[in-house]
């Protein structure tokens, strides 16, 4: 896929939430080795430095790989959301990031100073993305309402906003409304922790198509136009789950997985969400 800015972004992503520490350099460094080149982190997840270390093990040269990391809730605003990438540039042990992106926007329930914050946090990527020391910077968990606040002060648009996306939670109008601004949509949690995979619809045409039910709910995310980063720390399904991409569904496969409903998730409103 091609960002607005002309960068281009692999069509899948290897995911590293909740993956702990000591397992990250080998899941990241399998990921890499069986043929992903896109990896996303952040700093909440506290795994850069495995995901860095992962890097620099695998050989591959730099030019190759895409990886995302966050700015987290307790940086928001411009001078701290500066400082904070600093500190992942450094426990990444890279020279750039491909794409930046803030993890969660303020919230107007939980801060009357939300669009200030936001705008504030946004504009320190704008100066990180000026400085080339990000190819690419975007959003995460930000839904129309909180982008279009963004957008009264942007001076750069954001690229890609980063949304929970799974069978049963489409989030379609935010869905629509990235498409019409331009911006790539990634999914976070595709596999609803695998709460997805046993449902009689994504396991049918799994066997139609002689193939694991997960590498059938990534075929369909794809099929979505969304980027999906999911994770494991399996060599064989880090492997399957990249056949994903050359998984070609029908119009009428794509559309029963579409028509889910309460199939499982945490389908967050994120104006609910205050984490810290």
């Amino acid at each position: 896929m091609i960002l607005s800015n002309g960068v281009v972004i692999p069509d899948m992503g290897f995911g590293t939430y909740k993956m702990a520490p000591e397992d990250t350099r080998a899941s990241v460094l399998c990921a890499l080795q069986s043929g992903w080149r896109h990896v996303d982190t952040a700093a909440f997840y506290r795994n850069e430095a495995e995901v860095g270390q992962a890097v620099r093990e695998s050989g591959i040269p730099r030019e190759e790989l895409f990886i995302t990391t966050k700015l987290w809730n307790t940086d928001r605003g411009y001078d701290s959301a500066l400082r904070a990438f600093d500190r992942s540039l450094e426990a990444l042990g890279l020279d750039y990031i491909d794409l930046y992106l803030i993890h969660w926007p303020a919230s107007p329930f939980f801060w009357d100073n939300w669009k200030q914050l936001n705008a504030d946090s946004w504009r320190a990527l704008e100066r990180l993305y000026r400085e080339k020391r990000v190819r690419a910077i975007g959003l995460s968990n930000y839904m129309p309402r909180h982008i279009k606040a963004l957008l009264e002060t942007a001076e750069i648009k954001p690229m890609v906003d980063q949304i929970e996306f799974h069978p049963g939670w489409m989030q379609r109008d935010c869905l629509e409304f990235c498409a019409a601004e331009g911006m790539a949509v990634e999914a976070w949690a595709p596999l609803i922790k695998g709460e997805a995979l046993g449902h009689p619809v994504i396991t049918g045409i799994a066997a139609s198509h002689g193939c694991s039910p997960a590498r059938v709910v990534l075929a369909w995310v794809l099929a979505c136009g969304v980027i999906p980063l999911c994770k494991s720390v399996t060599p064989s399904r880090i492997a399957d789950n990249l056949q994903a991409a050359s998984l070609r569904l029908t119009k009428e496969e794509v559309d029963a997985i579409s028509a889910l409903h309460d199939v499982g998730g945490r389908c967050y409103n994120p104006d609910n969400c205050n984490f810290k």
